[in-house]
């Protein structure tokens, strides 16, 4: 059984225990999100990162980042202490949590990294102990879901013994200009003592500064909306292009004109997948529905986006027919497999509904991309990626504008493409340039 607050005198300000070095701090959970966060804070504080993938770990061991964020120097004279065991982390008193927060095939939220994330921490809570989440969820989970699990397993009650806080994470994968220390982190915290000290905390780590929430539920609430809004965005934009392209006139030459108003927000069509922006608002939809209200906006926003691949693989079905191939027999390259551009993050990528849609119709369908990890996409999407491109597509969709194919030329297209072949041009990067020979169609 545990000690309680009633038995001894318990030190909550634990800002002061960190930057002296009397105890530590855990990171459970190190992926884009979390071990960011572990290495920054082990350049003042002791740190324990913590991971279940054992394979991670030793990669992060030796300086590796496998999530291809990081460059080795970042790893360098560092006091963090990296582990795949959770008994390591009894000697924290700071705890964060930062796993995956996923939906389902359903479009419903899936807790349990959340969920066994919370009982690991539980299990190991002491008096006076901290932990903060930044997993996005909805709101109200941190409090009505998270906070029992540790009360159970701990035998210990929140605000009295522990304290609990939350921070919802913006770190933006393959953003070098917005980056964990520059941009203001929104914190919260159960009470005014623990909302004091997790500000201090977080204030060693991020220059900009903090913003303090007024309640837990306030934090989660505006960092489900920060992606729902730029879904609803995207979703406009495809809404648009999609009539657009009945009026043969392109969506990017529409935004460049309307963009010269100083209040137009320039926003772009094209595939919305990753971990946050197709899948946060899903989140906050079904909490909204579980409360009684089924929400319209929101949802038909989700229906446009994510139906966009397909969309797009009916372009390139139309293309190849009009150049006089049998669909059946048709190859098609698709150029990008990531969720978006220099990054090599497959979760969640809309390009593979884009490949299936296409695959359906008998086509035969390479997939290349610079970024993407071989392995991953293999275990994740059952794709072999093509290394060396042949010379006979019948249609190349160019999916991701990565950098390595931004500057492509007609003529390198030309020398990958079978006679009458043709480019779908997914996100207008070649739309200011004449394309003569190829046919030639940009979303």
């Amino acid at each position: 059984m545990q000690t309680t607050s009633s038995e001894i005198a318990i030190n909550f300000h634990i800002t002061e225990q960190l930057t002296a070095k009397k105890t530590k701090l855990a990171v459970i959970g190190l992926g884009y999100v979390g071990l960011p966060i572990a290495l920054e804070f082990a350049k003042n504080t002791s740190v324990i990162g913590f991971d279940i993938n054992e394979k991670r770990v030793e990669m992060m061991r030796e300086g590796i980042d496998p999530s291809n964020e990081l460059e080795a120097a970042e790893f360098e004279q560092k006091d963090i202490h990296f582990t795949a065991n959770s008994e390591d982390l009894a000697e924290a008193k700071f705890f964060v949590i930062a796993v995956p927060t996923p939906v389902n095939r359903f479009k419903v939220p899936n807790l349990t990294p959340l969920i066994k994330a919370s009982e690991t921490v539980g299990k190991l809570l002491k008096p006076g102990d901290y932990v903060v989440y930044e997993s996005t969820v909805y709101p109200g989970c941190t409090e009505d879901d998270c906070v029992p699990i540790l009360e159970r397993e701990s035998g210990l009650k929140m605000g009295r013994d522990f304290k609990v806080g939350y921070s919802p994470e913006r770190i933006n994968p393959g953003d070098r200009v917005h980056t964990l220390t520059n941009v203001i982190k929104v914190v919260s915290g159960c009470d005014e003592l623990a909302l004091e000290e997790v500000s201090k905390v977080y204030e060693l780590v991020i220059d900009a500064g903090v913003f303090k929430a007024k309640s837990i539920k306030v934090a989660e609430a505006a960092k489900v909306i920060e992606n729902t809004q730029r879904d609803l965005n995207i979703a406009l934009m495809n809404e648009l292009a999609l009539i657009f392209d009945r009026m043969g006139i392109n969506t990017l030459d529409v935004v460049e004109a309307a963009g010269t108003k100083w209040n137009f927000m320039k926003f772009f069509p094209g595939l919305v997948g990753g971990h946050c922006i197709g899948v946060d608002p899903y989140y906050l939809t079904y909490k909204s529905t579980e409360l009684g209200y089924k929400p319209e906006v929101i949802l038909s926003g989700r229906r446009i986006n994510d139906d966009i691949s397909s969309y797009v693989a009916k372009k390139a079905i139309q293309m190849v027919i009009r150049n006089g191939k049998n669909v059946s027999k048709a190859k098609v390259l698709v150029m990008g497999m990531t969720f978006k551009e220099n990054v090599s993050d497959i979760r969640n990528s809309k390009v593979i509904d884009l490949v299936r849609e296409l695959e359906s119709f008998s086509l035969d369908v390479h997939v290349h991309d610079p970024y993407a990890v071989p392995e991953e996409v293999q275990e994740s999407y059952d794709i072999q990626l093509t290394k060396d491109l042949d010379d006979d597509y019948d249609c190349v969709v160019v999916a991701v504008q990565h950098s390595e194919y931004v500057a492509l030329t007609e003529d390198f297209f030309k020398s990958i493409c079978s006679n009458a072949g043709g480019i779908i041009d997914i996100k207008s990067i070649y739309l200011n340039k004449q394309f003569k020979e190829l046919d030639y169609w940009a979303l």
